[in-house]
């Protein structure tokens, strides 16, 4: 079963009030999840990303984790070193190192998949390719950097 990590922007996302393709999309890969489709996880920077949006929102997003049987992924040295690395390539600016954090823990976790609607920095050709280069060198895989709406698992219905 593919193992998924699921990025700060897939949990607002589906809490999102307005209706979107996206939030759509969103519910619909949490919907695989619950079908066993994917094995879901998320780490530690999430949780503390999450904390910055308002307490009625934060406890509806952290619901999700019990609801969908999250697994949380704590931080270690060794996805530190690969974030830095991603860093110092110019893969991801320094300005957002949690984005290369998200990417490291998932890395280091011999994770299948990041879902995410970060298209600067998470979501993009060149963080998938340049990423891909440093994993492959540093004897890790290469992870799939995707939508919600591009690791559904289904017929788009």
């Amino acid at each position: 079963m593919p193992k998924l990590y699921l990025e700060t922007t897939t949990f607002n996302f589906y809490h999102m009030e307005k209706d979107s393709e996206k939030k759509r999309d969103t519910i619909r890969l949490f919907k695989r999840i619950a079908e066993g489709r994917f094995e879901p996880y998320t780490s530690i920077i999430v949780i503390d990303e999450l904390k910055k949006a308002a307490t009625e929102k934060y406890q509806k997003m952290i619901g999700l984790l019990g609801q969908y049987g999250i697994c949380v992924l704590s931080n270690s040295g060794e996805a530190e070193k690969l974030a830095d690395m991603y860093v110092s390539k110019g893969i991801i600016p320094l300005k957002y190192r949690t984005d290369a954090q998200h990417i490291a823990i998932a890395t280091v976790n011999r994770l299948n998949f990041v879902a995410s609607y970060n298209f600067g920095h998470i979501v993009k050709l060149k963080t998938l390719n340049m990423a891909g280069l440093v994993n492959v060198r540093r004897d890790y895989p290469q992870i799939g950097l995707f939508s919600p709406t591009e690791v559904r698992d289904d017929d788009g219905r």
